[in-house]
């Protein structure tokens, strides 16, 4: 058997519903590992929620976060290391705007910037709650181009705010809203995927296409399924990524899916 790249979404996949690894999942990945095959992390979580799973799980190679806008190697240098970077002038020409087009809450991430407009109420969620003056975004403080926005806007406004950056910047930048019930959307380089972090991955490593294997449940994940030669969605999977997948495991998230389908294809 050829060696195997392994792209690993975490939320949903190899993390189980309490945002955590079971021993067994990394047990088995570092088993995988053993054997000669890569396995990297490819999430759209940004560094600061990430590297305590990467360090967790026993990694020293690169990871793709940020939805495939920020690919780094968080224990050494790696000549592959890339970011897709957004204006930041674009950040305060939509704050400018915030009534009109329904800006509640905003967030700048970078590599090592995390920024925001204002705080946020307990009832928001993944939003900061206390920020110190050095935490807000200004002119002063946000001096270089982030990679990744994250915003809650108005219920009745969504599809206003939605609009304004398709006609002002759709060139340049993509609109993504989030499942669930609250109006959050993501906005990022244009033409930015899963995908484009893994096509590097496979350049570094010089393998083949058709022996990268992708773990996902999540329509994030939809690139990176359809490109592998072997895409594989969760059982607790959205349905049209349980669609488009070669195969789906046998187990959810809850009870190591992503392990239980690894110990089988590995014969581990």
């Amino acid at each position: 058997m050829n060696k195997k790249l392994i792209a690993i979404d975490l939320d949903g996949t190899t993390l189980n519903n309490n945002s955590e690894i079971s021993q067994e999942t990394i047990n088995v990945i570092q088993k995988v590992i053993s054997k000669g095959n890569m396995v990297n992390i490819v999430t759209g979580r940004p560094p600061r929620l990430v590297e305590h799973l990467y360090n967790q799980l026993g990694f020293n190679n690169p990871m793709i976060t940020f939805n495939g806008s920020l690919g780094y190697n968080p224990a050494s240098v790696w000549s592959e290391a890339y970011q897709y970077n957004i204006d930041k002038n674009i950040v305060f020409e939509l704050l400018n705007k915030s009534e009109e087009i329904g800006i509640n809450l905003m967030t700048v991430e970078g590599k090592d910037l995390f920024l925001a407009n204002k705080s946020a109420d307990e009832s928001v969620g993944f939003f900061p709650t206390n920020l110190s003056k050095d935490e807000i975004i200004s002119k002063d403080t946000l001096t270089e181009n982030p990679i990744c926005l994250t915003l809650h806007v108005d219920k009745q406004k969504k599809e206003t705010f939605i609009n304004y950056v398709k006609q002002n910047y759709g060139d340049i930048l993509e609109v993504s809203p989030w499942g669930g019930k609250d109006p959050i959307i993501e906005v990022a380089a244009k033409g930015v995927s899963k995908v484009t972090g893994i096509k590097k991955l496979v350049n570094y490593y010089g393998i083949k296409q058709n022996d990268v294997i992708a773990f996902g449940d999540e329509f994030n994940d939809e690139s990176m399924i359809k490109y592998a030669g072997l895409g594989v969605a969760m059982k607790n999977g959205q349905p049209k990524i349980k669609e488009i997948a070669d195969d789906i495991t046998k187990f959810d998230n809850n009870h190591n899916g992503l392990a239980e389908y690894l110990k089988e294809y590995f014969k581990i």
